[in-house]
């Protein structure tokens, strides 16, 4: 088997876009067009992958900066598609297949790419075809009548007899290296665009003698570019309910799959349900029976078995992650930063924050409050406005509360303090030193009354 490269064409402004942003580097499912496209390829185990950049190559190229086996080269000026692989060539060697795709094409999917590779056969030029009802914009795909391929016309430079033809090359093609390279020296801008097209490859071909291959794909989304807003919308739907569709087949259940958006991993167990309107950034894992409200986002957080999550719940665990345990109740209304560590059957109640905090089995706060750097144990009932004091101005220190404990209402727990087992922290209380296990501990001023007090009155 020939290695297989790879040559991505992203040096397109995107003018349409109407954006600073290069058009590669627009967010599909929150994540760069670009990047679906070399995703997409990864599953052929391709030798390298060769980037053309040109309009705002810097950004791009950081941007992929992460990928192993990616090298750039930039394209300038930007004499067309043709001129574009010309610039890779020299990265290439002939013993390989050059396999030719398009930084704004998201949606090719790697069974696709394989089967077009299959097509080629280590020896044939092969492109990747489209049916289109519609096929105005695309270059043609011009058969004699044994159905060989004779040309690609770019529309532009088509007659009418060609217009017709619905069969269009959808812009991504496979082909012995050697033999690309060598047609590509051929190409020449004697065309209504004054372009060297990557099309013209194919009278080459021909004029040579060379047996020409195709694959169809029936799925126009596939191979659909993005070159407007309105185009990536389009796109962004099409992908969330094919997403949509997959939980469905896996038996996630699903008040509306035309209301889900999934902007990396989803993996859910049996009897998932999902409300409307939730979004799901990084990796989510959603255990058996896991309930989602609607109109939360969750990101990079593990919700186990049984869990319950109400609406309007957001829940980021960022890089550190977030867990929540079996049978917790979380929500509405409740805020989970990163490091969130909750055990089974904690409660998390409206309006309450989560940070960089581990609770126990059974541990609840239900309202108005805020743990953050904290280490609570099991059965802790943590009260409405109470808060961990866990910034100095300078540093973060961490409260640690034992089992047992109940915080009353408007507390403040100025870090680093400890709770002792049992303990009980009275209403209002400023606590600054650690307490004993069992001990009430309370700390605010006296009260004071003054009867028959009249309270001030505006002046006439």
């Amino acid at each position: 088997m020939k290695p297989i490269d790879v040559v991505i064409m992203a040096a397109g402004k995107g003018t349409r876009m109407r954006s600073s942003i290069p058009k590669v580097l627009h967010r599909l499912a929150n994540k760069a067009l670009l990047q679906h496209v070399v995703d997409a390829t990864r599953a052929l185990t391709v030798r390298q992958v060769v980037l053309v950049t040109g309009h705002g190559a810097a950004a791009v190229q950081a941007a992929m900066a992460h990928e192993a086996g990616l090298t750039s080269v930039v394209q300038e000026p930007q004499l067309g598609t043709g001129h574009a692989v010309q610039q890779a060539m020299p990265r290439l060697a002939d013993d390989g297949l050059t396999l030719v795709l398009s930084g704004d094409v998201p949606l090719i999917q790697p069974a696709t790419l394989h089967a077009l590779v299959q097509a080629c056969d280590q020896q044939h030029l092969s492109l990747l075809t489209l049916d289109a009802p519609n096929p105005t914009g695309y270059g043609r795909v011009v058969r004699d009548a044994q159905g060989q391929v004779l040309a690609i016309v770019e529309e532009k430079d088509a007659n009418d007899a060609q217009k017709a033809i619905r069969e269009i090359y959808s812009g991504i093609l496979v082909a012995p290296t050697k033999d690309l390279r060598r047609w590509l020296g051929q190409l020449d801008d004697h065309n209504a665009q004054h372009e060297f097209y990557l099309t013209d490859v194919v009278k080459h071909a021909v004029a040579e003698g060379a047996q020409l291959r195709t694959h169809t794909t029936d799925a126009a989304w596939e191979v659909a570019g993005v070159n407007s807003p309105a185009q990536l919308a389009e796109l962004e739907r099409i992908h969330q309910r094919r997403t949509a569709d997959a939980l469905l087949t896996q038996g996630v259940r699903l008040a509306d799959p035309a209301r889900l958006d999934v902007r990396g991993e989803l993996v859910c167990a049996s009897d998932v349900f999902i409300d409307v309107n939730c979004v799901f950034e990084g990796q989510v894992v959603l255990g058996e029976g896991v309930r989602i409200g609607a109109n939360c986002v969750i990101a990079n957080c593990r919700i186990e078995a049984g869990a319950v999550i109400h609406p309007f719940t957001h829940i980021d665990g960022e890089q550190l992650g977030v867990t929540v345990g079996e049978g917790a109740l979380i929500g509405p209304y409740a805020r989970l930063r990163p490091g969130a560590q909750l055990g089974p059957e904690v409660h998390i109640g409206n309006f309450v924050e989560v940070k960089n905090a581990t609770l126990a089995k059974g541990a609840k706060a239900n309202h108005l409050a805020y743990l953050g750097d904290a280490t609570v144990g099991e059965r802790v009932n943590y009260g409405a406005g109470s808060i961990t004091a866990n910034y100095d101005g300078a540093n973060k220190h961490r409260t640690i509360i034992e089992d047992d404990v109940h915080v009353g209402s408007n507390c403040v727990l100025v870090a680093p303090v400890t709770i002792g087992a049992g303990g009980t922290v009275g209403g209002g209380s400023t606590i600054t030193k650690s307490t004993e296990p069992g001990a009430l501990s309370v700390a605010r001023g006296k009260q004071v009354s003054l009867a028959n007090w009249k309270r001030p009155t505006k002046k006439k």
